[in-house]
C-alpha cells in the first residue's frame, strides 16, 4: 500500500482548487517570463543546474519563486528528477530527512519520489527518515506547484533539512548530483521581520555572499541557509556560476513595511571548464 503524502498547506499558503491554482501559477510565471527573456540571455548562456527560490505564501514571494522557475524553460522537458531541499519549521531532526512516502501530492495531482535516489543516499550516516518532519512542512510544498506546471514528467526527492552541516548536505548533494536530466532545488526565504530599508541593505549583502558561493550563512540571514550552504559547496566542486534573478521582500509585494521577510531567487549554471 502506498504511502501518500497529502498537502498541508493547500488554501493557505496557495489555493487549495486546482483551477484556482492553475491560474494563479500561471500568471505568476507569464509575468517571469517576460522578464526573464528581456534580462536573462545577455546574463547567462546554459540553463540552470539548481536553482534557489522563496517558500513563503504565494501572495508574498509568488513573484520570485516564478522568476526562478520560468528560467527552467528551455530545459524542462529534459528534467526528470527533482532534488528538493527545504529547512524544517515545525520538527526538528538531525541530519537530512527523507519523508518515508512513495508519493507526495498537490491540488494539481501526484508526484512519485524517487526510489532510487532514496536507495542511493539512505545510508549515508546524515540522511534520516522522519515523516512527521515532513507532515506539516511547507518549505518543500509550495515549491510542488511551480514544479508541475513547469515540468512535463519527473520524480522527486524530498530532503528536510534540520541540523546538518554544510558538508554533509554538500555530500548528499554530491551522490545525487546526476546529469541534465537532475534538477537541485534550494527552498529558502532570505530575513525576517525586519524593518524595510534594513532588511534591503541585510538581504544584498546575503545576495553577495550567495553570487561568490560563500558557504556562511546563518539563519538570520536566510531560514534554509543549511542547505543553501551546502548547496555553495557543491556549487563550488561542480564549477557552478550562480545568477541572481529576483530580489524582493513582503514589504513590496503584499505586507507592511514595519517588519518585512526577504525573497531572492537565483539560478545555477554550469561553466566551460577550460582544460588546457
Amino acid at each position: 500500500m502506498q504511502y501518500i503524502r497529502q498537502p498541508a498547506v493547500a488554501g493557505t499558503f496557495y489555493p487549495g482548487q486546482k483551477e484556482t491554482l492553475v491560474n494563479e501559477v500561471n500568471a505568476l510565471l507569464e509575468v517571469a517570463r517576460m522578464e526573464v527573456s528581456s534580462t536573462q540571455q545577455s546574463d547567462f548562456q546554459s540553463s540552470p543546474k539548481a536553482i534557489i527560490v522563496p517558500h513563503a505564501g504565494y501572495i508574498y514571494s509568488g513573484p520570485t519563486a516564478a522568476a526562478a522557475y520560468a528560467s527552467l524553460a528551455s530545459v524542462s522537458d529534459s528534467i526528470k528528477r527533482v532534488i528538493l531541499l527545504g529547512p524544517v519549521h515545525r520538527v526538528p531532526v538531525r541530519g537530512l530527512a527523507l519523508p518515508g512516502a512513495d508519493v507526495f501530492a498537490t491540488p494539481l495531482g501526484e508526484i512519485q519520489i524517487d526510489k532510487d535516489a532514496v536507495a542511493a543516499i539512505e545510508n549515508l550516516p546524515q540522511v534520516v527518515e522522519s515523516a512527521a518532519a515532513h507532515e506539516q512542512e511547507h518549505s518543500l510544498e509550495v515549491q510542488l506547484p511551480f514544479l508541475q506546471m513547469m515540468l512535463t514528467d519527473f520524480t522527486l526527492l524530498p530532503l528536510a533539512v534540520g541540523d546538518a552541516t554544510p558538508k554533509e548536505v554538500a555530500e548528499v548533494l554530491d551522490v545525487l548530483w546526476g546529469g541534465p536530466e537532475t534538477l537541485i532545488v534550494v527552498s529558502s526565504d532570505l530575513s525576517h521581520f525586519l524593518p524595510y530599508q534594513t532588511a534591503q541593505i541585510v538581504d544584498g549583502e546575503t545576495v553577495q555572499n550567495i553570487l561568490q558561493l560563500r558557504s556562511t550563512l546563518n539563519h538570520q540571514q536566510a531560514c534554509g541557509g543549511t542547505p543553501v550552504n551546502g548547496l555553495m559547496l557543491a556549487a563550488t566542486q561542480h564549477h557552478l556560476q550562480p545568477h541572481l534573478l529576483d530580489l524582493r521582500n513582503s514589504g513590496d509585494t503584499a505586507g507592511d513595511k514595519s517588519q518585512v521577510v526577504g525573497y531572492g531567487s537565483f539560478a545555477f549554471t554550469e561553466e566551460q571548464v577550460n582544460a588546457s
